[in-house]
C-alpha cells in the first residue's frame, strides 16, 4: 500500500462525504487496509486533509507562476491562466473539491499557514491584472477585487463541472476570460 494510494483515496472521500463525515476507517477500507494498518502510512486525518491542500496549491502556483514567466502579452496571460486553472479543477477535481470546500476544517495551526499560502496563489492573479494596467491593456480596477471575482467564476466549477459535458475545461475557460477581458481591457487596448 502506498501513501499515493491513501491520498487518493482520501480525497475522493473528501469530496464526496465532507472532512467531518469521513472517518479514518473509511479512508481504510477504501484502500483494504486495517484501520491500524493506515496509521504506518499517515499520522491523522488531519495530515491528509494538509498535505491534499498543499499538493492542489502547489499545483495551481506552478501553473500560474509559469504563465506570469512567459512572454504572452497580459491579455494572453489571462485566457492562459484561467485555462491552467479550469484544467486543473477538471483533471484534478477530487483535489480541487478539497482545496474549495474543506480547508475550513483545519486546525488554527496549519490554517494560518495554509490561509497564506492561498493568499499567495491569489496575489498571482493581482500580479497578472497589476502587470494588464501597467502595460496599457487593462484599465486601472481595483486588483483585488478583478482577482477574487475570475477565480469565484472559476471555483465553483467544482460543483457543477462534468467532465465529457458539452464543454470542455478548456471551453469553458475561453468563455469565462472573454467575459472578464471584455470587461478589464482599456480603452487604449487592440480588440
Amino acid at each position: 500500500m502506498q501513501r499515493e494510494q491513501i491520498l487518493a483515496a482520501a480525497g475522493q472521500i473528501f469530496r464526496e462525504k465532507g472532512y467531518q463525515a469521513t472517518s479514518m476507517q473509511d479512508i481504510a477500507d477504501a484502500v483494504h487496509l486495517q484501520k491500524g494498518s493506515l496509521y504506518h502510512h499517515v499520522r491523522s486525518k488531519e495530515e491528509i486533509l494538509v498535505t491534499l491542500l498543499d499538493r492542489a496549491l502547489d499545483l495551481l502556483i506552478d501553473g500560474m507562476e509559469s504563465v506570469l514567466h512567459s512572454d504572452l502579452s497580459p491579455e494572453e496571460k489571462l485566457r492562459e491562466a484561467m485555462r491552467v486553472y479550469a484544467e486543473h479543477i477538471a483533471v484534478h477535481s477530487d483535489l480541487a473539491a478539497v482545496l474549495l470546500l474543506e480547508y475550513r476544517n483545519l486546525s488554527p495551526r496549519y490554517r494560518n499557514r495554509h490561509i497564506a499560502r492561498r493568499d499567495r496563489f491569489e496575489s498571482l492573479w493581482r500580479d497578472l491584472i497589476r502587470e494588464g494596467i501597467r502595460k496599457g491593456a487593462f484599465q486601472k480596477t481595483d486588483e483585488t477585487l478583478a482577482a477574487r471575482a475570475i477565480l469565484a467564476v472559476q471555483n465553483w466549477m467544482v460543483t457543477w463541472y462534468q467532465p465529457g459535458g458539452a464543454k470542455s475545461a478548456a471551453d469553458l475557460a475561453e468563455f469565462f476570460s472573454g467575459l472578464f477581458l471584455r470587461g478589464l481591457r482599456s480603452d487604449h487596448a487592440s480588440p
